[in-house]
This record gives C-alpha cells, sequence and structure tokens, in this order.
C-alpha cells in the first residue's frame, strides 16, 4: 500500500521512503493560483505555465519561482536574468493551456491570441492578467530536477477579476 492511500485511507502511514507519485497525490491537494511564467526578449521569447509562484519577501519585494530545468523556460530565464509572473484571471484558462506545452506549441508561439506589452526588464507582461510582477533575478539554486529562482520585482501591474485555480488537476474559478 502506498503511503498516499494509506493516509487517505485513515489507517496509519506505512513507513517507507514516499515516492514522486505519492508527493503528487499529496501535492494535488494544494489549490494554487495559475501563473505565466515569462522570459526572454522578443527574438528569443518562451514561457511556462506554474502554480508554484510566491512571494518571498515584501522587504525588499521579491518573489520565488519554480522551474523545471527539463522546461524550455529554464535556459531562457538563466541567460536573460529577467521574468515575469502573469498571475492569470478566472477567464484566462486557454493561456493556461497553451503556456502548459502540452499541445506542442513553442517559445514565440504560445504568446498569440492574447496582448502583451513589457515593462523596465524586457519580459513579456499580459496586457489582461489579474497582476503581474516583472522581476530581475537575484540568486537561481539548482535543486533535483528544478531550479528555485529568486526574482527582485521592480515593476508591478494590477487588473481586476478573479484568480484562476489549479486544483485536483483541474483549473477552477474561485467565484
Amino acid at each position: 500500500m502506498d503511503l498516499a492511500v494509506a493516509l487517505s485511507a485513515g489507517s496509519s502511514p506505512v513507513l517507507q521512503i514516499p515516492t514522486s507519485n505519492d508527493l503528487k497525490a499529496v501535492m494535488r491537494h494544494v489549490a494554487g493560483t495559475v501563473s505565466i511564467i515569462t522570459a526572454g526578449d522578443e527574438t528569443d521569447r518562451t514561457g511556462a505555465t506554474v502554480t508554484s509562484a510566491t512571494a518571498l519577501s515584501v522587504e525588499p519585494p521579491t518573489m520565488i519561482v519554480n522551474i523545471n530545468r527539463s522546461s524550455s523556460t529554464w535556459p531562457a530565464i538563466a541567460r536573460h536574468r529577467h521574468f515575469c509572473v502573469n498571475i492569470l484571471s478566472d477567464s484566462q484558462q486557454a493561456i493556461a493551456e497553451r503556456f502548459s506545452g502540452k499541445d506542442g506549441i513553442k517559445g514565440k508561439q504560445r504568446y498569440e491570441g492574447a496582448d502583451w506589452t513589457v515593462l523596465s526588464t524586457g519580459a513579456a507582461v499580459l496586457v489582461e492578467a489579474l497582476a503581474a510582477l516583472d522581476c530581475e533575478v537575484e540568486e537561481i539554486i539548482e535543486r533535483h530536477s528544478h531550479a528555485i529562482i529568486l526574482g527582485r520585482v521592480v515593476g508591478v501591474s494590477v487588473g481586476g477579476g478573479s484568480p484562476l485555480i489549479y486544483s485536483h488537476g483541474q483549473y477552477r474559478s474561485i467565484g
């Protein structure tokens, strides 16, 4: 019996080392705000859908994002030393799906069909995002399959609406 099943069934946990599937099963219970992380410039632009973007510090304003190192977004962040966290509204599920990479669309093609601008770093900002945080990379910590990226917030854009949420493998809305 795997650990996730033992815990959800209410029995005592089995003493074993949790597998990646156990971690995934547990983390599906954590609802996350959906964001698009963008990086690059007009000739080398890419991005990814994430639920792993959060504030690290408000003084100074700093964000933390976790990016899989096999993602096409990772080398762009490392090369350009910037990124933008575009927090999606509940009406932007199609954009989240496009940037997820599941349909094979890559790079600049992911930006088609939406309006984009830039703030100070040059990373793309979704014009109608719920909010956006333009960040310069302060530090990168490479651990296992992911890079933990700390970014100093150098610009913000605030829109309106309700956030797009991802939980149990599905997009959801609060309202």
